[in-house]
């Protein structure tokens, strides 16, 4: 089942950036996303915004700090801005420093595998408040909490620190001045970088690159991921690991859990993966903007389905209504 792009795109400038007459809106895009850019800058302008639209190379995000300043250059004198890119590009610092300057930021990856936009996923659908609500419980519930370890029935055993960490809660409303935000519907914190040890057993998706063929080990030391299990699905995710040419991919940087009843992780959208409700995940590389202090060339996630998922001991029932938090 899937949504009218348009009513997608007017969920995002009406509901969730909720764009007020005369306010500049960059929509930052590339060349594999004209068409839902295009829906998006016809919805500004609906709105009675002022929208400014930028294209970008699909692969200027695994450059780093030139891509950084490009986004600096295109967002400098707006009000508000959507990342409508293939890739993420919330984690870049120029997002943190425009942010921290008063921007609002709404980052809309627009990756599919399925050949469908993200503008036309069930997802959308996802009330933000309810989102929110299960959020709050799970930032109640991580504040009590400095070191994490977390455990599965099917062998994941890793732990991490978020000593210090703002705990966030993502459910795609923008609309208060100094927000970054995503589309992306979770409960998200960044991990102190030089301390995650054990193992995850990788059993969802593989972010961008769509559902794993069978489960994947990883193993951690000293914040570092040192192994990738050697099967079908292992060897595709360090091929995609090695294509940014940047060994501080390897460092895990985030710790996610999924807050939206309508997504399915299926593979066909890393957004909507890891929004899944019931799922946890683990973000590599740039974790600026999410409150840590690791800078790399790109972003990504594992998703973990997580029906068994127990923090410091604790079954957190997050397949529930309610979660135990």
């Amino acid at each position: 089942m899937s949504i009218d792009i348009s009513k997608g795109a007017r969920i995002v400038v009406q509901d969730w950036l909720r764009v007020h007459p005369s306010e500049i809106v960059s929509i930052i895009t590339d060349e594999l996303h004209q068409e839902e850019s295009l829906v998006l800058r016809k919805e500004i302008e609906l709105a009675r915004g002022l929208p400014i639209l930028v294209t970008i190379p699909s692969d200027q995000p695994q450059r780093g700090e030139q891509y950084d300043s490009l986004c600096a250059s295109f967002i400098k004198n707006a009000d508000a801005s959507i990342g409508a890119t293939h890739n993420s590009i919330m984690t870049m610092r120029s997002i943190s420093e425009a942010t921290a300057a008063g921007l609002r930021f709404l980052s809309l990856p627009l990756s599919t595998n399925n050949g469908l936009s993200l503008l036309q996923s069930d997802m959308m659908l996802m009330n933000p408040d309810e989102a929110q609500a299960m959020g709050i419980r799970l930032v109640r519930f991580f504040e009590m909490i400095d070191h994490v370890h977390l455990r599965t029935d099917d062998g994941t055993d890793l732990q991490f620190s978020i000593n210090g960490r703002k705990r966030n809660i993502f459910n795609g409303r923008c609309d208060k001045s100094g927000i970054s935000t995503s589309v992306s519907f979770e409960f998200s914190v960044s991990i102190v970088e030089s301390s995650t040890e054990g193992s995850l057993v990788l059993d969802g998706s593989m972010g961008y690159i769509g559902l794993v063929e069978e489960p994947v080990h990883l193993r951690f030391e000293k914040g570092w991921l040192v192994e990738i299990e050697d099967n079908a699905s292992g060897r595709r995710l360090r091929h995609y690991i090695d294509s940014f040419k940047d060994a501080r991919m390897a460092v895990p940087a985030e710790f996610g859990i999924g807050l939206n009843k309508y997504a399915k992780c299926q593979g066909n959208s890393y957004i909507e993966d890891e929004s899944s409700f019931g799922t946890f995940h683990i973000g590599f590389g740039r974790n600026i903007s999410l409150g840590g202090n690791h800078y790399a060339n790109g972003h990504f996630d594992v998703i973990c389905h997580a029906s068994t998922l127990k923090v410091n001991d604790i079954p957190l029932a997050v397949m529930r209504d309610n979660p135990n938090t």
